[in-house]
């Protein structure tokens, strides 16, 4: 199996590293190997693989933003570049694949705008054929204007999904044939989160059926009922990602929920930790604990697909540390194998 690991390499967003860097993965062990550096990406901070396998696609977060697209050898795990299209936003945070495939959908931070890409056959990229800007903001410092965090499809592929961090919104829209964005309507257009939460990554529950979002600016994760026939959305619940005797800065990054969706994680950068919840049936969750990630900011982390391991990347200590997982119980438990690599940021699990 093989790793890829995203990272920032510009150094005026104290990135460290050569480019995007691919690692061997051994499933039995949970050891991570270094196997090379696709060099010449420039800040590839987040990562997407398509259904096939066969392409990787990689954000540059830059002021004038872009995504790469590689063709990926699934024997070697070598990448070839294909192509790079703008973002149409400054620092294009995150990218998933829509439409079969068809159409890559790209996040942009600061520049407040999502974007549809279509896929050539080749798996190159094309021009945009769609880019939707936010207006607005929050009561937090970090939410001085419109910050798209992410976007990515429901898992029945009709329905496209967008966090926005300074509006406090989650933003429903349909994606036609022709890769333009609709809002969902008269379903669920527009969700708001509480002032000031923040919304930044979403996870689904491996049936559909409940959503977690998680918040970065207040440490929360807020689960929803999801119908995906209408798109809808209905708040459960919001729930602290930190112990309640601390009291320090902490921003959360990314979310996960286990293959079987009994447990759902959470990242927080501050208290440094990956936190736990037992998920219910009906979607809600409660809080079991906290894994320290031995190393600061845990931004991206990730589960194989057997569940088994997760890997977080320890941006400001430049390392990928890896833990067991207890399928029953949900904890981690560190194994004591940590690879150092420059500023990781994203990490993503493809399989030969």
């Amino acid at each position: 199996m093989f790793v890829y690991v995203g990272a920032y390499t510009e150094e005026q967003y104290n990135g460290k590293a050569d480019g995007l860097s691919v690692f061997d993965f051994n499933p039995g062990s949970g050891v991570l190997s270094p196997l090379g550096v696709a060099a010449n990406v420039a800040n590839p901070s987040f990562l997407a693989l398509d259904a096939t396998g066969r392409f990787l696609y990689a954000v540059n977060e830059l002021p004038e933003g872009g995504v790469s697209a590689f063709a990926r050898n699934p024997k070697t795990g070598a990448l070839t570049a294909l192509n790079r299209q703008l973002s149409h936003g400054a620092d294009p945070c995150y990218v998933s694949l829509a439409g079969a495939g068809r159409f890559a959908l790209v996040a942009n931070y600061t520049g407040g705008t999502v974007a549809v890409l279509p896929v050539n056959a080749n798996g190159g990229l094309e021009s945009a054929t769609d880019v939707v800007r936010y207006e607005g903001s929050g009561p937090k410092p970090q939410q001085d204007a419109a910050h798209a965090h992410m976007i990515a499809p429901d898992p029945s592929g009709r329905f496209i999904l967008v966090t926005g961090l300074g509006t406090d919104s989650i933003y429903v829209y349909e994606l036609d044939d022709a890769g333009h964005l609709a809002p969902n309507t008269p379903g669920t257009p527009v969700v708001k989160e509480q002032p000031g939460a923040g919304p930044r990554h979403f996870a689904f529950a491996p049936d559909g059926r409940a959503l977690y979002v998680l918040n970065e600016l207040d440490s929360t994760l807020s689960s929803y009922a999801y119908d995906s026939a209408r798109g809808a959305l209905t708040h459960r619940q919001t729930v602290s990602t930190l112990p309640e005797e601390y009291t320090r800065e902490n921003s959360c990054a990314h979310v996960v929920v286990s293959p079987d969706g009994r447990f759902v994680y959470g990242s927080n950068r501050g208290h440094d930790s990956i936190a736990v919840f037992a998920a219910s049936e009906n979607g809600t969750v409660t809080p079991i604990g906290h894994e320290p990630t031995q190393g600061k900011t845990p931004r991206g982390f990730a589960l194989d697909p057997s569940g088994a391991w997760l890997l977080a990347a320890n941006q400001d200590s430049d390392a990928i540390v890896t833990f067991r997982r207890d399928p029953e119980t949900g904890a981690l438990t560190a194994t004591g194998d940590v690879v150092e690599t420059p500023s990781p940021v994203a990490i993503l699990f493809a399989e030969p």
